[in-house]
């Protein structure tokens, strides 16, 4: 049975005739035939019966209309607590993202959201492969992701809200010979020791290109997925980093420095994925509203 075979059957139990029925749902009388000869195939008995020139209701077809008028106001609360719950600005929203993101994001988030009249939020940190991140969706309402420039873009299964495009810098020791450049020529980190990200994750791919590009290969020494124990590594050994300029806090780490690269193309964007109904509520747009704007801060910032 479908919820129009039902509404063409209570009409005409209400409307006396099948002229009418048509009349009130905006379709032709042939239609509308059709629809209840279609519930008639579902029903053991007779749904209808002629009286006359018109078309009544039998008994089996009158407690049919009855149980239809109760299907009706199932489906109106149904919709009136859907949307309920896409204006109800009072609800967790689950935020997901990468470590780099998270540490420069999720203070300034829960700060913003601080007010009585703000959504509470979950938060959690993820160090995934780039495809790995549109399957958070189905457990987070957002999540925060990232990918780099020439990679497959995201799914059409997922929504895509741009945050920010973030450079890749080179981290060195004040006292390295890079760090006196404005700016790094691929051919500059020949022989040059590295600190990457173990294999598979996209900014490794992004150390691979800028070495070809140089004319080398780059000498991986240190997989390191977390840019401040990166960030240490590099401290101690002299070792270079490619590292985003924005979501990288080295304050605890004034030895080092970013230096950009001569190649400004290079870098990642940092997207914000859900599911389309979930970007329908009025919390989660609150939330990813806060997103956009501490995003839009950090690439402010000296």
């Amino acid at each position: 049975m479908e919820l129009g075979q039902l509404r063409a059957l209570r009409e005409l139990g209400d409307r006396g005739s099948i002229a009418a029925v048509a009349a009130a749902m905006h379709v032709t009388p042939s239609s509308v035939s059709q629809q209840i000869s279609a519930l008639q195939r579902h029903s053991p008995a007779p749904l209808t019966f002629k009286d006359g020139r018109r078309t009544a209701l039998t008994d089996a077809g009158r407690a049919l209309a009855v149980a239809a008028i109760d299907v009706e106001v199932a489906l109106e609360r149904a919709g009136q607590a859907v949307a309920r719950f896409q204006g109800d600005r009072s609800g967790t929203v689950s935020v997901a993202a990468f470590h780099s993101a998270g540490l420069a994001l999720f203070g300034p988030l829960i700060t913003a959201l601080s007010g009585s009249d703000q959504p509470p939020v979950r938060l959690s940190d993820f160090d995934v492969a780039q495809e790995n991140f549109p399957p958070l969706t189905s457990d987070h309402d957002l999540v925060l992701a990232h990918r780099l420039v020439g990679s497959p873009p995201w799914p059409a299964s997922v929504r895509v809200e741009p945050l920010l495009f973030e450079p890749l810098d080179i981290a060195v020791r004040r006292d390295h010979r890079l760090a006196a450049k404005a700016s790094i020529e691929p051919a500059d980190l020949r022989d040059e020791e590295w600190v990457a990200v173990h294999e598979g994750f996209p900014l490794e791919q992004a150390i691979t290109v800028i070495a070809g590009i140089g004319g080398s290969e780059a000498r991986i020494l240190h997989r390191i997925n977390e840019f401040l124990v990166a960030a240490a590594v590099v401290s101690a050994s002299g070792c270079i980093a490619l590292m985003p300029r924005y979501t990288t806090d080295l304050h605890d780490h004034p030895e080092l420095v970013l230096r950009p690269l001569s190649h400004p193309g290079l870098g990642r964007y940092i997207d914000c994925l859900a599911r389309p109904e979930t970007l329908e509520r009025a919390n989660v747009k609150t939330v990813l509203s806060q997103i956009r704007a501490i995003a839009t801060d950090l690439t402010q910032r000296p």
